[in-house]
């Protein structure tokens, strides 16, 4: 036998045989940061990594998941009814074996084993412990694997099943989910398809015909994360008894941003078709929108504004901040363009069009009343007449759009066609006075 093949051979033992106590530590290194990285992303969630055995090829160990005090876990609070004393939530438990290595021989002994060179192969199942000390093992299992640079992706597998318990019983099809997360560069992704879904409370029923989604994002500098999104949602349906009293049969969303130097373009698309709207019956909505020349630093400060409103100490305190970092995002300026906002009803469809631009301002000199002056929009409304007389016998007060000239008759519709420009405001062709202490 040749040296070099001699040689070989003693390399690739050492990776199967020495490699694993290394990467290993590595690995778990690794997994602790993603779990980590993906908490401080959220800020809603605490991660505590415990109960780590390191073997030579294989470790096994425990993270526990918990919601922090914020907005997330009140309203979670609120809705399951656990607030007050003794409203601690439950916790989720995440339980993993890590078969390491650069090639992972361990986890052959394993389904979804892999020999793929990378820090580790996982499998993980969860759990979820309530303050009283019972807990309940959730379905489904994540297979996980740790790249060479750091990289986890993880894959939520969950066959078709059901569970009864108290007279309370939920079927669920397959899902599949994939997560791929990158501490290092702040780089995520995702896609999956989740199942029919369905909880029966014997009086109550409701179900979901199955969603699929994907997308991606990535951070800038501004400490904002862009990127895009799309999602699915099949046949959602509430029922008391054999009466359906709401449910959608569709929904999509499209939606995605972009860094154009130091501000934000972005769009979307929103569109849901609604079964039974009480008084209205079978129901759409259509929406697209646009976004442009946002600044990515205002919005990505007011965006950690937003998200510290339900867990600070002294609301008001944060609620000024919002106003505030809004205001600056006005006085920089930027476009806003709902290019199609349509509801549709068995009357007819709404129609609406939308466009705002805002003219960049010194802050310093710009109040909300500023806007009247750097503003320019144009809005175009078309109401079906059925659909106004119907709202009329609803609220008679809607006449007075119509008395005042913000409708008018045109075909079988009511129109509205408004133009903003430099504080002057014309509606249907004729001027609307401002009055001259609103605006400075």
């Amino acid at each position: 036998m040749k040296k070099g093949v001699v040689v070989v051979l003693i390399l690739l033992a050492l990776v199967v045989l020495v490699s694993p106590a290394i990467v290993g530590r590595l690995a778990e290194k690794s997994m602790d940061e993603n779990l980590n990285w993906a908490a401080q992303e959220s800020g809603d969630v605490r991660v505590t990594s415990e109960n780590f055995k390191r073997g030579w090829f294989s470790s096994e160990g425990q993270h526990r998941i918990e919601l922090n005090e914020g907005e997330l876990k009140t309203m979670v609070q609120t809705m399951t009814g656990t607030t007050g004393a003794g409203g601690d939530l439950p916790v989720l438990v995440i339980n993993t074996k890590l078969d390491h290595g650069l090639i992972p021989v361990s986890s052959m002994s394993r389904e979804q084993g892999s020999l793929a060179p990378g820090l580790g192969s996982a499998v993980s199942t969860m759990r979820v412990e309530f303050s009283d000390g019972e807990g309940a093992d959730i379905p489904g299992t994540i297979y996980s694997k740790v790249g060479l640079g750091g990289e986890l992706l993880s894959n939520y597998i969950l066959e078709a099943g059901s569970h009864e318990d108290s007279g309370e019983t939920a079927t669920w099809g397959a899902t599949d989910i994939k997560v791929k997360t990158n501490p290092k560069t702040g780089e995520a992704s995702f896609s999956g398809s989740v199942g029919s879904i369905s909880v029966d409370e014997g009086d109550q029923v409701v179900s979901i015909g199955g969603l699929t989604f994907d997308g991606s994002q990535e951070p800038t500098d501004f400490g904002l994360a862009v990127g895009a999104m799309s999602l699915k949602l099949d046949d959602f349906e509430v029922r008391i008894g054999s009466t359906a009293v709401g449910g959608m049969q569709s929904m999509t969303v499209d939606a995605s941003s972009a860094l154009d130097g130091a501000d934000v373009n972005a769009d979307a698309t929103v569109s849901m078709l609604f079964k039974d709207l009480p008084q209205f019956g079978e129901a759409s909505f259509d929406l697209d929108f646009e976004l442009a020349g946002a600044d990515a630093q205002i919005l990505a400060r007011l965006q950690r504004a937003l998200d510290n409103v339900g867990g600070s100490q002294d609301p008001m305190a944060v609620y000024a901040a919002v106003e505030s970092d809004a205001l600056q995002l006005f006085a920089a300026g930027f476009e806003m363009n709902f290019k199609r906002l349509d509801l549709t009803l068995p009357q007819g469809t709404m129609t609406s069009r939308m466009m705002f631009s805002f003219d960049e301002r010194d802050p310093a000199d710009f109040a909300w009343t500023s806007l009247l002056m750097t503003t320019e929009a144009t809005v175009d409304v078309s109401i079906p007449q059925a659909l106004v007389e119907m709202l009329v016998e609803m609220q008679p007060n809607a006449a007075m759009a119509i008395g005042s000239g913000f409708l008018v008759k045109r075909g079988d519709a009511y129109v509205m066609n408004a133009e903003m420009k430099k504080g002057l405001l014309n509606v249907n062709g004729a001027p609307i006075p401002i009055p001259f202490g609103a605006v400075r």
